[in-house]
């Protein structure tokens, strides 16, 4: 190659990379954005879950929203008191309040109540037993126990019971909602712990015919409507609904008198607690299918 030519080369890449470079501090310059040390600050004191609890889409946006005010440091209830109190301080600003969100299940029907009126055999997942005759139990609304909530929760938050439910831990789950996207049959949703009142029942079916598939199903005898305060309970498609937005219950009344037990009062410690009348389970092993 010519050496004149290869020089001629060499400095036109020089002066193109030099001027490049010029635009490229000049860009920088022009539009750079400038931002708050203290959103990188406060993401450190974060969990970094990104569960999306807050309301923000994660740990970053919470941290972003923070500091220019508009959400208080204890809207992240998945940090711990200490994380949250840090924070604040660090913003100098109230810790603020948030109340903590779980994952609840509406259903109590493990393999020791409810009836199992086929074997399925499969893919070991619930989403796939759906779709052969929902998954062979005679509750057709009820848990098919295959545990998809428990593989898809990333904080270990859920576990399978030896009956064949996922329980959650109240203490470990951060509202994230995967286990409520995953459920085939939609037996979670997400509430916050002051929803005491809970219908722990997702079956539609009437009388004995819910009985008879599963002890502990509803039956919609009403009762819990009856004695609830007017309007907090309404019956629909044969099950209790509770209006939260009127619960400002201080005791479990509305329970008492449900003869399956499957209206339940939570208490702020994660324990579950059935009324008088519930006709107390005593089996300890699956009932046979069939």
């Amino acid at each position: 190659m010519d050496p004149m030519a290869l020089l001629v080369a060499v400095g036109a890449m020089a002066v193109l990379g030099v001027t490049l470079s010029s635009v490229l501090a000049v860009a920088n310059r022009q539009f750079y954005v400038y931002e708050d040390p203290l959103i990188g600050q406060v993401e450190t004191l974060l969990p970094g879950t990104n569960c999306g609890a807050c309301g923000q889409p994660g740990c970053r946006m919470f941290a972003e929203q923070a500091v220019t005010g508009a959400v208080e440091p204890g809207k992240c209830t998945v940090s711990t008191e200490e994380g949250r109190e840090a924070i604040a301080t660090l913003l100098g600003v109230d810790v603020g309040g948030g109340e903590k969100v779980v994952a609840r299940l509406a259903c109590a029907g493990g393999t020791h109540v409810a009836r199992q009126r086929a074997h399925y055999v499969g893919e070991p997942t619930c989403r796939a037993a759906t779709l052969v005759a929902g998954g062979g139990k005679g509750c057709v609304w009820g848990c098919l126990g295959f545990g998809d909530c428990d593989v898809v929760c990333d904080f270990d938050a859920i576990v399978m019971n030896s009956f064949g439910l996922p329980i959650v831990d109240e203490d470990l789950c951060t509202a994230c909602g995967d286990c409520v996207d995953v459920c085939p049959k939609n037996l979670f949703s997400l509430h916050p712990l002051s929803h005491k009142l809970w219908v722990a029942c997702a079956n539609e079916a009437f009388g004995d015919e819910a009985e008879n598939e599963c002890e502990v199903a509803c039956n919609a005898c009403a009762r819990c409507v009856a004695d609830a305060p007017e309007g907090v309970a309404r019956m629909e498609s044969n099950l209790p609904v509770i209006d939260y937005t009127l619960n400002q219950l201080t005791n479990p009344e509305a329970i008492q008198r449900c003869p399956t037990g499957a209206i339940v009062w939570w208490g702020m410690d994660g324990s579950i607690a059935k009324g008088s009348r519930a006709k107390p389970v005593i089996r300890r092993h699956a009932l046979p299918v069939g």
